[in-house]
């Protein structure tokens, strides 16, 4: 409901498409169990470090060399690296911290909730508009998220 997949006709769902969005909620739950067992094991910083680079040498095989490198004369670089820091790197040092102190079920069930920032983040800041559908969507994501919670606790 939040993401109007429902508005989407039949023809535009690829079977590509229901794989890689298939294939990335069970990477991120991948991502979240494997970091917490490593976690346990070593470092965060030494773990995400060979995370990372196991997925930059990764996508190398499907970059567009060019195209990447005109990302630096750019003019929006500066906005570029201001959205990497706060918009990426703050917000998961801040998620590792709280890794830390929260079972891997209440940071799946907390993930949950990305929809519902993002979807405020796009009202806010890029002044999208919100429809009725949307925000029940939003209702009906929060109110599970809550029940999960206290039925965890």
């Amino acid at each position: 409901m939040l993401t109007e997949v429902y508005s989407i006709g039949s023809d535009s769902i690829t079977m590509l498409g229901l794989v890689t969005g298939l294939g990335a909620g069970l990477s991120y739950s991948l991502f979240i169990f494997g970091f917490k067992y490593a976690s346990r094991h070593g470092q965060p910083q030494g773990v995400l470090t060979i995370a990372f680079l196991a997925f930059t040498i990764i996508t190398l095989f499907f970059t567009d060399h060019s195209e990447a490198v005109s990302v630096f004369y750019s003019p929006d670089l500066l906005w570029m690296i201001l959205l990497g820091v706060f918009g990426g790197g703050l917000s998961f040092f801040l998620y590792v911290v709280g890794l830390k102190r929260t079972s891997p079920t209440s940071a799946s069930i907390i993930a949950m909730v990305e929809p519902v920032t993002a979807s405020l983040f796009g009202f806010i800041v890029l002044s999208e508009l919100l429809t009725a559908t949307q925000l029940g969507g939003m209702a009906i994501i929060l109110v599970t998220v809550t029940i999960l919670s206290v039925k965890q606790s």
